[in-house]
């Protein structure tokens, strides 16, 4: 295969991720808390030892959509919705995490967790343990915990130190190397936050992809053509 060939397949490749990443978007329209992504492309020129340098496109970086989505009223004690910046912090299998997912159940130890099981955790980095007599539990918007009147945790927000490192791990759950509180959002009880995913610009972005996929792929079908000619000629 020649430099035309390389540069070519280096480009498919990465609009094969991007289309695998637009249709995880859009299967996630309905995902509470989700957050779309989007592909970064960087091109490297490589110098030749004779003739013109080499161009190749990379396309691993994904890019985390951080902005806000809108909310829906559930009425459930245990589901929290974030207006503004920051995320929930949880207790995964592999460390520390970061939702925006609100969707949280006592479980048998009357800690507060995920539909996967991960605990929630407050400003401290501790779990949130709800009284199993608490009749009443509310949480103001500041994040603090009350059952029955009286204050047993208080959640605080967090978030990457560089938004540019935050990673999507799996679902709703996203991970950073190092996180800090942030300031600034607010927590309403009994609401979700819908995913921020406009199905719309979505769709034509994934028809966008694949019609550029497609002109790749015919361009080298056309060199591939090309060079078989050229082999055969000089074979006779």
């Amino acid at each position: 295969m020649d430099a035309a060939g390389y540069t070519a397949l280096t480009r498919q490749s990465g609009l094969m991720r991007e289309m695998q990443v637009v249709a995880n978007n859009i299967a996630n329209l309905s995902t509470a808390g989700f957050r779309r992504e989007g592909v970064i492309f960087a091109e490297h020129v490589a110098g030749m030892d004779e003739g013109p340098s080499l161009s190749m496109a990379h396309g691993n970086t994904r890019l985390v959509d951080l902005s806000q989505a809108g909310v829906s009223q559930t009425g459930g004690t245990y589901d929290l919705a974030i207006q503004g910046d920051g995320f929930f912090l949880i207790e995964t299998a592999d460390g520390q995490a970061l939702t925006r997912a609100g969707a949280f159940t006592p479980s048998a130890a009357g800690e507060l967790v995920t539909p996967d099981g991960n605990r929630l955790l407050d400003q401290g980095g501790a779990p949130v343990f709800i009284p199993p007599t608490a009749r009443v539990v509310a949480v103001a918007q500041d994040g603090t915990v009350s059952a029955d009147g009286q204050p047993v945790a208080r959640l605080g927000l967090w978030g990457p130190t560089d938004p540019t490192a935050l990673r999507h791990q799996s679902g709703t759950t996203f991970t950073a190397p190092e996180l800090q509180p942030l300031d600034g959002g607010t927590m309403l009880q009994g609401f979700l936050e819908n995913s921020n995913v406009e199905p719309v610009s979505e769709i034509a972005r994934m028809i966008e992809v694949q019609r550029a996929y497609e002109m790749g792929q015919k361009f080298m079908d056309a060199e591939d053509a090309r060079m078989r000619g050229v082999i055969q000629t000089l074979g006779k």
